[in-house]
């Protein structure tokens, strides 16, 4: 496996330079866009990982799936799925144009920013501070890893130049979607989006959905078994933004990317993957990490198809 990865790196690298680190949050521009790493967590206890795997980068749209996961929990989801949807997009994902054109008024599904925030939302708590403690609390748990916390500059260079995602939720605000107080919510999603992880983090959170929702390294549940489904169900569908059904044909497992640079991939019953490359394509998601995972995928037959 070591092997493997070291190849796939090397052969993959020179994509890095197709693609442009996020430049509208400005902090993230200052990531390096020659970087590629990989971690691979599988159920044996083993970890695999090449490259970059040391860089440090804010988990951004990663954070979504944790996000939903705990609102499930907390809420179920005939609550959660009446205020959000479960169908794939074909915009941007920024984008707030089907708000208005649904007659529901309500977001696609949990993974595109209008999804996010309101499941940001609906997660538990009497305010966005508690709220973020649950997300958190819950990040840390399945990563194995106490230390993980927010990146303050990237935190407020979200918050002061996410215009869109404030035009976003205050019209969810008026159509009833949100029932919170809007900066509250904002405050918490932006918090979320910022917080500082590595692969080895991301890989290790991959494992425990990979797992049907157990850690592998204790056996202990951290999610139930029907949430993890409609998770992975999500990540399959909906976690490449409007390159979902591109990259199901190519790679065919359930994953989750992050304009930080990170795809989040989940093989059922094997193992649990993150790849970093903070080069973006014009749809958000990872030039060299994308193929890295593809390659990687066609040599070990990883497609669940």
């Amino acid at each position: 496996m070591q092997e493997l990865l070291e190849t796939v790196i090397e052969n993959n690298r020179i994509w890095t330079k197709e693609g442009k680190v996020a430049t509208y949050i400005p902090e993230l521009a200052k990531a390096n866009p020659d970087a590629l790493g990989i971690y691979i967590v599988d159920f044996q206890g083993n970890s695999f990982y090449e490259g970059d795997y040391e860089t440090k980068f804010t988990i951004q749209s990663v954070s979504k799936v944790i996000t939903l996961i705990c609102a499930l929990i907390d809420r179920g989801k005939e609550k959660v799925f009446s205020k959000v949807g479960s169908e794939p997009s074909s915009d941007s994902f920024n984008s707030m144009v089907k708000l208005e054109t649904r007659d529901s008024h309500t977001p696609l599904n949990p993974f595109i920013n209008a999804g996010a925030i309101v499941t940001t939302s609906l997660v538990s708590g009497d305010n966005g501070i508690e709220k973020f403690d649950r997300v958190h609390a819950m990040m840390k748990k399945m990563a194995d890893n106490d230390a993980i916390q927010v990146n303050y500059d990237v935190y407020k260079s979200e918050k002061l130049t996410g215009n869109t995602n404030r035009a976003i939720a205050y019209y969810l605000k008026g159509a009833e979607v949100i029932e919170r107080d809007v900066e509250d919510v904002l405050d918490t999603y932006f918090k979320l989006c910022s917080i500082e992880v590595t692969v080895k983090d991301v890989s290790m959170m991959a494992s425990v959905i990979a797992n049907g929702g157990v850690a592998p390294w204790s056996n202990e549940r951290l999610i139930p078994k029907d949430v993890n489904q409609i998770a992975q169900a999500i990540m399959m569908t909906c976690g490449l933004y409007n390159a979902s059904g591109e990259y199901a044909v190519k790679i065919g497992v359930p994953s989750k990317s992050g304009v930080g640079g990170c795809i989040m991939a989940v093989v059922p019953k094997k193992m649990g993957i993150a790849v970093v490359g903070p080069a973006l394509d014009e749809r958000g998601n990872s030039v060299a990490g994308t193929k890295a995972l593809e390659e990687l995928s066609q040599k070990l037959e990883l497609s669940i198809f």
